[in-house]
């Protein structure tokens, strides 16, 4: 597999770069993406794989370049309406298909594409009617806690006796311990304070959580769930912003008090996917709500020896309005002015294929397959099983979380929200703030 080849150098300084555009043509497909995470290594694993089918022609071949994730999405909408050749296929995602559709060419899609995924994950790609891209990566989040710390607790009558004294102490309730599976927010709250050795020198783990701070859309759409979970929206039926709303304050001070109280690392402002996974991997976290991507290493003794074995995955906790995960999908597109354009499409046809999409997810990529098709990898990924049903138990889409400018509406949350929790701004200016920029944004 050729990640860096003759034209890497120029397509370094050139995508991304406020219009310049590569100017010469390029043999190889070039497909863009995003580095770190399993969706980089199931994307490799996935390129070597076609790369050494004996049907591929050399010059067909494809070549991966990555770019930073911070700003990705502004970087590539202003490289795509510049009309940059400087690669093939790009990535794409639900809640931002809308602001690349006018630069994207439509795409024909495996044979096996409608059995292999189902309507409702194909339309994770679509925009306006029309396929723009392979569904690679179905997100949402899962709730990861360690089996061995809850059985000890709740085996333990003064451990329980304790654990409701914390409780009752930082959140106002004398709550008793629970499975996991029943709990509510300030379930899980009580028993991250529990297991936070700041809180309760006791605890067999530094940390009771760990939560992703980091001004960064994407954990504002790790956290949104708890505001959901309490009926929370970002607009009501009649176009009104509704953020500032109990549900929101809800899941901003929960947040709050569990940082303050030191049941995340206190360098947590700066974290996000792989921090949180290396801090939970260790051994020093009881639980965690994180993406569904991480769980092929959090669940691999391999990878996570310290807590794989332990470790369970089930869906988020409940709130008011019961469970809720927020979901989207990832993808692979097709750019309107791809130099190899006839080489891309052969790529993404093979990636949509029950071939090209059981090889991405063996290597760890998170497709949202069928129940006939997850039944061959089950074994190997739980986690997509629990995928698709979650997704349908409890997927959302925040209203609004689908326009134009729904990413620009995540970057304003995560400037106040972390603003908050950084304590460089109250609650009532950052839930004013956010309602303010927010009804410019969805206007």
């Amino acid at each position: 597999m050729r990640t860096i080849s003759k034209t890497a150098a120029r397509l370094m300084g050139c995508v991304f770069a406020g219009g310049l555009m590569l100017g010469s043509a390029q043999a190889e497909v070039t497909v863009l993406g995003w580095p770190g995470g399993p969706e980089e290594t199931a994307l490799r694993a996935a390129v070597e794989a076609y790369n050494a089918k004996s049907d591929v022609a050399e010059e067909n071949k494809v070549e991966l370049l990555f770019f930073n994730r911070d700003g990705f999405w502004d970087k590539l909408q202003a490289d795509l309406a510049a009309g940059s050749d400087a690669f093939d296929i790009n990535l794409l995602a639900t809640y931002s298909i809308g602001r690349y559709a006018p630069f994207m060419e439509p795409v024909t899609l495996s044979e096996e594409a409608k059995d292999l995924y189902g309507e409702t994950v194909l339309s994770t790609m679509q925009f306006d009617g029309q396929q723009y891209g392979v569904p690679t990566d179905l997100s949402l989040h899962f709730m990861y806690y360690r089996k061995d710390l809850i059985d000890g607790l709740m085996g333990d009558d003064a451990a329980k006796a304790r654990y409701k004294e914390i409780a009752q102490e930082h959140l106002g309730q004398a709550l008793e311990p629970k499975n996991p599976d029943e709990w509510t927010w300030d379930d899980f709250a009580a028993t991250a304070l529990y297991f936070t050795q700041a809180v309760n020198p006791d605890s067999p783990t530094r940390y009771g959580t760990v939560l992703q701070l980091k001004n960064l859309l994407f954990n504002i759409m790790v956290w949104q769930s708890i505001p959901r979970s309490y009926g929370g929206d970002w607009m009501d039926a009649e176009g009104n912003i509704t953020v500032d709303s109990d549900a929101f304050r809800k899941g901003l001070e929960l947040y709050k008090i569990l940082y303050d109280a030191g049941a995340t690392p206190r360098d947590s402002l700066s974290y996000e996917f792989p921090e949180a996974n290396a801090a939970f991997a260790s051994g020093q976290v009881a639980a965690m709500l994180q993406w569904n991507a991480a769980a092929g290493d959090l669940t691999s003794a391999d990878k996570s020896p310290a807590a794989a074995e332990v470790t369970e995955v089930i869906a988020p906790p409940a709130g008011s309005e019961g469970r809720k995960t927020h979901i989207h999908g990832l993808g692979l597109g097709l750019n309107k002015n791809a130099p190899n354009k006839e080489g891309a499409k052969a790529f993404l046809t093979w990636l949509s294929s029950k071939e090209g999409a059981l090889t991405y997810a063996g290597a760890g990529g998170a497709p949202a397959l069928s129940a006939d098709a997850v039944k061959e990898i089950a074994a190997e990924r739980p986690d997509l099983v629990k995928l698709g049903e979650y997704a349908g138990s409890y997927g959302y889409v925040m209203n609004g979380g689908a326009s134009a400018n729904a990413l620009a509406v995540y970057e304003l949350q995560a400037k106040e929200f972390t603003g908050y929790w950084s304590g460089q701004q109250d609650i009532d200016t950052a839930l004013a703030n956010a309602k303010a920029g927010m009804a410019e944004l969805l206007k």
